[in-house]
């Protein structure tokens, strides 16, 4: 094991640096996922015990915390105040991510199971605030492919079934009352549908269908549950926020736009019944439009507590007087602090990760570059301790493209990132074609593109960094999980002399395989697949032409694969095929997998031992 202790930096002329600890990196957080309750006399969080993530609550101003839950085998998932005295939270089974719902009492008593059902995946509808004693719930139980909404009385545990799924139902909506009053739906497989009601006492009818690719997001009624609003693209290439008529989808007013970015997010006050403010995701800097002066406001109060310094809400109570503050940044996992709008007190209740020193930690820089085909894309270049983008000269990279692939990276704080920069490598993370919030034609350049152009706007960006001699050619490695473990592997595949190795993380290794083991509740999206992937018949040739496991004797460098033997997205056959095709012909591959992980490894020691063969591997191979 690495201790800590100051080495010259491989790669790094003349520089040096204190080699962390792995353990530093990848440890659970030491207090994390605050939340407040209702009435903003307790405070909740999820802190280890046993080595995995479990619930602990504490009155405000209080020293003293109550564990509420001891799980051993597997970490608290999520959990929610139902309300001032009971709290949720969800678990899966080693990784199979069909969570199941369980409630405790803040004095640890009554708890038990909700949805203890072999199986069958909870979510979470609605909080009922305006119900006591109750929470909407979504369940496969039924079927294993369809979600069924259910009323459940917390007291009782009794499940009532509120509407039966035809087989199309995809997300339930409810206004500020806790009525059932839109749905979304799919069909003729590829179009989407918005049904709507008036009451609980209609039948759901069809308002508005479009093909999958226009995009109609009822995100919150306004305060008389008449209209909504929405974010949309119809007739328009960024999602924007409308004011919307449910009943025929019709736009009422234009709310805000952002010529680069796609609406992400809006500010709802319960307590005021008002619309605050939205929000887009940037390239370092949120987007903020305030509707609101005193929301507005309030975020200038907070900025003189934290100046210069990136911060969000986190939590509300019900009076929105006492607030959960994160304040965060590209070098430390962050802080939690309680803030009293009343007195205008602020109070740091926690680090989550106090044994990282902020100055041992390195920038994420954001950079573009411009792809073959003319596109612009968002990126952030991460470097060893001392360089910047100016400064670095024929480093070792690690190009890590994110999963998804209809996800972004994001600017800050990032374990695997700073983990790999204090062992001397660059890390390059780029928003390639696909990745969300940059609009309609960006997203939709990137289908039937796995492979194609996707994974060109990858290689452009590593023919960028070498061109500006921040990458020393012979020494860059690809490393993503999920979507990006299959960049990764088709990094190697299709251009074989540009990378010295390569680390795939639970990713996809042939398309065909891929499609026929998708869990159950994504097969109503299967023909949407189709159009985004590619379709097994119709589009054979280019799935096998795109496909690694397909093409493994074009692969002459080491690998390193990881997988979760329970993973329900990357079914453990893509990871076995590619593993024995390169095994075959002499290819040399070191193979992790964990039998009680699934998507991704979430058990503190199943990441340490993954991190410290990925530290092994780069260190002999980069």
């Amino acid at each position: 094991m690495i201790t800590a202790d100051t080495h010259s930096a491989d790669g790094v002329s003349g520089g040096a640096r204190r080699l962390i600890p792995l353990e530093d990196f990848f440890r659970n957080s030491e207090r994390t996922a605050y939340q407040i309750s209702p009435d903003g006399t307790h405070i909740s969080y999820m802190a280890p015990y046993e080595n995995r993530m479990n619930l602990f609550v504490q009155r405000v101003g209080a020293a003293e915390a109550l564990r509420l839950t001891s799980e051993t085998e597997r970490s608290v998932a999520g959990y929610m105040w139902a309300d001032d005295r009971r709290l949720l939270f969800m678990k899966d089974c080693g990784g199979d991510e069909n969570y199941r719902l369980f409630g405790v009492n803040l004095d640890g008593s009554d708890l038990r199971a909700y949805t203890d059902f072999p199986g069958v995946r909870t979510g979470i509808i609605d909080d009922l605030e305006e119900v006591p004693g109750y929470v909407m719930i979504a369940m496969n139980k039924r079927n294993p492919e369809v979600f069924d909404p259910y009323r459940l009385n917390l007291d009782t545990g009794e499940l009532t079934l509120l509407a039966e799924n035809p087989g199309n139902y995809q997300g339930w909506m409810t206004d500020h009352e806790g009525r059932l009053r839109a749905v979304t739906a799919i069909v003729d497989g590829v179009n989407t549908q918005i049904l709507y009601r008036d009451s609980e006492e209609e039948p759901f009818r069809p308002v508005l269908t479009t093909n999958f690719k226009d995009e109609v997001n009822f995100l919150e009624f306004t305060p008389d549950n008449k209209n909504v609003y929405a974010a949309t693209n119809l007739g328009r290439d960024k999602v924007e926020l409308v004011l919307m008529d449910p009943s025929t989808c019709t736009e009422l007013e234009q709310l805000y736009a952002h010529p680069r970015y796609d609406v992400a997010s809006i500010s709802y006050s319960r307590k005021r019944k008002k619309l605050l403010g939205v929000f887009c995701t940037g390239h370092k800097e949120p987007v903020r439009h305030y509707f609101d002066d005193e929301a507005r406001r309030r975020r200038e109060r907070l900025e003189s507590h934290f100046p210069g310094r990136r911060f969000g809400i986190a939590d509300t109570d019900k009076s929105e007087t006492k607030l959960l503050v994160y304040v965060g940044g590209d070098r430390t996992r962050g802080a939690y602090y309680f803030y009293d709008e009343t007195t205008d007190r602020v109070e740091k209740i926690a680090d989550l990760a106090p044994w990282i020193r902020e100055d041992d930690m390195v920038e994420m820089h954001p950079v573009t570059y411009t792809t073959r085909d003319g596109w612009t894309i968002e990126a952030y270049l991460s470097l060893p301790h001392g360089l910047t983008p100016a400064t670095a000269r024929h480093l070792p990279v690690v190009v890590n493209p994110h999963g998804g692939p209809w996800a972004r990276d994001t600017w800050g704080y990032s374990s695997e990132v700073q983990f790999l920069c204090n062992r001397g490598y660059a890390v390059f993370q780029m928003n390639f074609r696909g990745s969300t919030g940059y609009g309609r034609k960006f997203l939709e350049a990137s289908y039937k593109q796995w492979g194609r152009a996707m994974q060109d706007d990858i290689t452009d960006g590593v023919e960028w960094l070498k061109a500006r001699c921040i990458a020393d050619a012979r020494r860059i490695a690809i490393y993503g999980g999920s979507y990006g473990g299959y960049a990764a592997l088709a990094g190697v595949t299709f251009t074989p002399d540009l990378y010295a190795c390569a680390v795939d993380y639970v990713g996809v290794s042939n398309l065909f395989t891929f499609m026929q083991t998708i869990p159950p509740y994504w097969k109503p999206m299967l023909e949407m697949m189709y159009e985004q992937v590619g379709d097994p018949e119709k589009d054979k040739e280019m799935m096998a032409a795109c496909s690694p496991a397909l093409h493994a004797d074009r692969i002459k460098v080491p690998l390193l694969v990881a997988q979760g033997a329970n993973d329900p997205r990357v079914n453990k056959d893509e990871s076995d095929q590619m593993v024995a095709a390169l095994r075959s012909r002499g290819v040399e591959v070191e193979y992790i997998v964990k039998d009680n992980e699934g998507h991704g490894f979430h058990n503190q020691e199943n990441r340490y031992d993954f991190y410290r063969a990925m530290e092994r591997f780069l260190k002999k191979y980069l």
